[in-house]
């Protein structure tokens, strides 16, 4: 809080950021948010004046956020050149996907023994409608009920570390995870495997589900394999 005084003589608090616009954090989350949603392009330049109107936000709490985002892995920072969004190689993407293999199996056991009987009902609804997309051709809409279905996992596990962790990470794979999504025939390759996931989730079997977790996830690594000849896959 910071203060200032008023008629009397008397020094009153006033809210922070109120003088100098968001403070470092509200701007960190609203840029992280832009760039996951891909409103930034993996290496598109970020101008400080352009992201000071846009968030409204001082120079300085910009550029403590961007600090923030370059530590996450979001952002990097040159010198005379100014802050850019990363580039994720493809050999990145693959190591960065095989660790969230790891986590997203040690949440999937924890929802398993977590969950109640409307999240299971939920999982239930989430993985209907992904079945008839995928029998729609809709696939854009699967991948977006792809991401529902890995949120609200993470949710119902309710592991703060993991789900931080693996936030950081989904955000360093978007550029990747959109090649995925458009390639022929994945979405029916990955359909019984988030199937499974929820099968064993709604059972309460905290090992079958972290195996099927980190069953799905092996497989994404090993299509991200198959891209690492392809022109996109370094474009």
């Amino acid at each position: 809080m910071s203060a200032e005084k008023n008629l009397t003589g008397v020094r009153r608090s006033r809210p922070r950021g109120t003088a100098d616009g968001k403070d470092k954090a509200a701007a960190r989350d609203e840029l992280r948010t832009a760039i996951l949603a891909g409103e930034y392009m993996p290496g598109e330049r970020l101008v400080e004046a352009q992201l000071i109107e846009r968030f409204g936000a001082s120079r300085f709490n910009i550029r403590l956020a961007l600090q923030d985002l370059a530590g996450e892995g979001l952002v990097e920072i040159q010198r005379n050149r100014g802050a850019h969004v990363r580039k994720i190689s493809l050999a990145e993407t693959i190591e960065i996907t095989q660790v969230r293999m790891v986590l997203e199996g040690l949440v999937a056991a924890q929802a398993a023994q977590r969950v109640t009987e409307a999240e299971a009902s939920e999982l239930d609804e989430i993985g209907l409608l992904m079945r008839r997309a995928v029998e729609a051709g809709e696939f854009r809409r699967y991948s977006d009920l792809n991401q529902r279905l890995h949120g609200l996992i993470r949710k119902i596990g309710a592991h703060a570390t993991a789900d931080r962790l693996i936030g950081t990470l989904r955000a360093q794979l978007a550029r990747h995870q959109f090649m995925l999504s458009l390639l022929p025939g994945r979405p029916a390759v990955s359909l019984p495997q988030h199937e499974r996931i929820i099968t064993a989730i709604r059972d309460r079997d905290p090992v079958a589900a972290e195996t099927a977790m980190r069953e799905h996830i092996a497989s994404v690594v090993e299509v991200l394999r198959s891209l690492e000849d392809t022109p996109a896959a370094h474009g």
